[in-house]
């Protein structure tokens, strides 16, 4: 039995049927009557103050609730979101897009109307490099078809989509044949699938010391409980890839940290070297991440890479399996287990406090980070010493990480912290955030302080831009210092704290952790100088990757 909808609608239907309950963005007069629609629906506004913190808010909600959705105007918006969405489609997180552009009747008597550049598509293409479906909703004969072929590809790969409406097609009449969204994106090849677990079966039985590698897929599908059986039922140690961190509850006993050739401890990465089969699960591989497979691996066929793109097992690629139901065929397949064997320590070494009153400095201050999280927490960190620092905690709980650790994009973390809130109101958001980052979205802790959300800001004061500084020095990289203690009094809202010493951080973040019902901004004072234990592996080990690629002086 068919129903009548609109254009504007059907889409936000269909979404709310997904599990959307916010929307992220900035209303403008290209997109007002679907702000409209939006307001009379079940699925609430969430305002922002700039276009691409919308982006960053509804990908981390994307990241935490399974979908979510940011709403802008045509151009001045949709090309400020930009940058938010390739981050959402580099990093795999399900966020829909909705624009509004100029009505299809104006097109034809005023072939230059504001907000736009160069033709009435080029916001779409630009979009269709960035997403993994740009639909234009111009016609009510097709929009059904349309809306529900783009949320299909939304589901199946875990990435961003774009849909733009003209806003005289908001509220043009169309007749739905079903009231169901896409629930599902097809089904594995069942013999392709026996045969791929079987291979599998057959690399491990010959193996004595596998490791697995877990990546952000894992959560992307939802698969973390799979990951922990096929994790228990093997005894089969698992570290994970920075962008994947916390796939995996970091107090589990068989979780030996974060992988990856820039930031991972020196003992994690030698472990996972001498391994003689690897199984790379949900892993996006890049250059931060580093993930090289030893040769002989390779030519012994003793590798399992499976992604959302692919399952590759030893020299084989098994068309027609699906990623989460192989991982979910893994778990409960009779795999053989393996013996305990030593595990690289959890942490370099017990932190020793020092003295209340010494300067603060990223290793004590980390070091008493890491002590005082809990499972209420969910960590959020930006680019740089934010990032490398981060990737030695332990969070307390499965996916309670969140990061732009790939694409690594400034001015991720607060706007992020938003998005963290709505999608969960349970955690209260931690956000580590650079100097430099910080004044790029630090706005959005007025749409915090709005909504009566509570995040902890800690803003790493170093006065500039500490993974330039380790790359290339420079007056360039130096950023001008705010008061950012004082923002609080700026917004009308929240707490803010200058941190000079161990001791002033230590009491608060202490008083921090323990008041719920106010927003707090630490702005803690750091020698520019200062590096962290893993940035200083970073740049180490990118000095060693430059010194082999530089030609040798003749």
């Amino acid at each position: 039995m068919s129903t009548t909808h609109t254009i504007g609608s059907l889409v936000l239907d269909r979404l709310h049927r997904l599990g959307l309950k916010h929307i992220f963005g900035i209303p403008g007069d290209y997109v007002l009557s679907l702000f409209q629609l939006i307001e009379e629906s079940p699925i609430e506004h969430v305002g922002t103050t700039r276009e691409d913190c919308a982006g960053f808010a509804a990908d981390a909600y994307a990241r935490i609730h399974g979908i979510g959705g940011a709403c802008v105007t045509y151009c001045v918006g949709g090309l400020n979101i930009v940058n938010a969405i390739a981050c959402a489609y580099a990093e795999r997180s399900p966020v829909v897009l909705l624009s509004g552009s100029p009505g299809l009747k104006e097109r034809l008597t005023t072939p230059f109307l504001h907000h736009m550049v160069r033709d009435f598509y080029t916001q779409r293409d630009v979009f269709d490099k960035v997403t993994v479906a740009s639909v234009i909703l111009d016609d009510p004969l097709t929009a059904e078809r349309e809306i529900d072929r783009a949320l299909t590809a939304l589901l199946k790969y875990k990435r961003p989509i774009y849909l733009e409406i003209p806003r005289d097609m908001v509220f043009a009449p169309v007749r739905v044949s079903s009231s169901t969204p896409p629930a599902t994106t097809g089904e594995s090849d069942p013999i392709a699938l026996k045969e791929a677990v079987a291979e599998v079966r057959g690399i491990l039985s010959s193996s004595e010391r596998p490791v697995i590698l877990a990546g952000a897929e894992i959560y992307r599908f939802g698969l973390q409980n799979e990951l922990t059986a096929l994790v228990e039922r093997m005894g089969v140690p698992v570290a994970t890839t920075l962008l994947g961190k916390s796939v995996i509850r970091e107090d589990h006993p068989l979780y030996i940290g974060v992988y990856g050739g820039l930031v991972g401890r020196d003992e994690i990465l030698e472990f996972v070297d001498q391994t003689d089969c690897l199984l790379t699960l949900g892993s996006l591989l890049t250059d931060v991440e580093d993930v090289t497979v030893q040769p002989t691996l390779l030519a012994a066929g003793q590798t399992i890479h499976a992604s959302a793109d692919s399952i590759a097992i030893k020299h084989h690629c098994y068309e027609g399996v699906r990623f989460e139901d192989f991982i979910r065929a893994l778990s409960t397949a009779p795999l053989p287990s393996f013996l305990p064997r030593p595990l690289p320590t959890r942490t370099p070494g017990t932190f020793e406090a020092p003295p209340p009153d010494t300067p603060v400095t990223l290793h004590d201050m980390f070091g008493y980070l890491d002590g005082v999280l809990n499972e209420q927490t969910v960590v959020i960190a930006d680019v740089g010493e934010s990032l490398f620092a981060s990737a030695d905690l332990h969070v307390r709980k499965g996916a309670e990480f969140l990061s732009p650790a790939y694409y690594t994009s400034m001015g991720f973390s607060v706007p992020a912290a938003l998005g963290a809130g709505f999608a969960d109101p349970s955690l209260r958001p931690l956000v580590l955030v650079g100097d430099g980052a910080f004044q790029m979205t630090g706005t959005e802790l007025a749409t915090c302080l709005r909504h009566g959300q509570t995040p902890i800001v800690i803003i790493l004061n170093n006065r500039g831009y500490s993974t330039e500084r380790e790359i290339l020095e420079g007056p360039f990289n130096d950023v001008y210092e705010w008061h950012y203690d004082k923002i609080c009094t700026l917004l009308g809202g929240g707490i803010g704290h200058r941190v000079e010493t161990f001791g002033t951080f230590v009491q608060v973040l202490d008083s921090a952790m323990a008041d719920s019902e106010h927003l707090h901004v630490l702005n803690v004072i750091l020698d520019p100088k200062d590096r962290s234990t893993a940035m200083t592996r970073v740049a180490r080990r990118l000095a060693k990757r430059l010194s082999e690629q530089s030609p040798s002086p003749s």
